[in-house]
């Protein structure tokens, strides 16, 4: 069933349009890869998606009951939310924080919740460590717990290995791969392109248009997209 539905999608960046003609969809149970050269306008996608930013031309729908504060959402991380002071079970916490708007408690719910994906990315007897004390991985992890609060049936993760060393991004992409098989609709924008068509069942190759997309079986099949990739 489609999650997402994008049909004839212009967008812009800084008065320029960086993407025209852009028509996907993105169905349940999908994991799918946008991938392209800086300035493609892949960041641009994601943010039009979580609507934090206007598109300039055609339609995205949400289908299956999906509402916009449904949606986990692990952004590229800045020099300041690093240091960020707060302790891994705030943070983590933190992402039902668009479920709690009228209530000014976090629910038993909620709370349980944020337990269960603390246990699930290997982060138990961490809830008090300070965020900003823990590795560069650590942190990637508690921050992707936060998304997966906020998620009820897609996430949506922007360059989520930058800046890992390659034993560290090998560990995310796995977590990645496992939340997907446990039933979690994803969508990556990655620079990592070979790692990470290895890990999706979708590619979306921007190029301001769409220069590709389809399953990843057909993409790794015809190099004229992939450029020096070598399945």
């Amino acid at each position: 069933m489609s999650l997402i539905k994008c049909t004839d999608v212009t967008l812009s960046y800084e008065n320029r349009i960086v993407v025209h003609d852009l028509t996907f969809e993105v169905n349940e149970g999908d994991f799918l890869c946008i991938v392209g050269e800086n300035g493609s306008g892949k960041s641009t996608l994601v943010k039009a998606l979580l609507s934090l930013k206007n598109i300039s031309g055609g339609k995205i729908e949400f289908g299956d009951g999906l509402k916009k504060n449904e949606i986990g959402y692990l952004p590229q991380q800045t020099g300041a939310q690093k240091d960020f002071p707060a302790s891994v079970w705030e943070v983590v916490l933190s992402g039902c924080l668009n479920k709690s708007r009228t209530h000014p408690f976090y629910s038993p719910e909620q709370k349980q919740r944020a337990s269960a994906n603390i246990n699930k990315l290997g982060l138990s007897g961490l809830e008090k460590q300070g965020y900003r004390e823990l590795s560069g991985g650590q942190q990637q992890r508690v921050l992707l717990a936060r998304a997966l609060c906020a998620a009820e049936k897609i996430l949506l993760l922007d360059e989520p290995t930058a800046g890992l060393d390659p034993n560290v991004t090998e560990e995310f992409y796995n977590l990645i791969k496992q939340i997907n098989k446990d039933g979690m609709t994803i969508v990556m924008v990655s620079h990592d392109t070979a790692r990470a068509i290895e890990c999706a069942t979708h590619i979306l190759h921007l190029h301001n248009t769409p220069v590709f997309f389809g399953k990843k079986e057909d993409y790794k099949n015809n190099h004229a997209y992939m450029g020096n990739f070598t399945p």
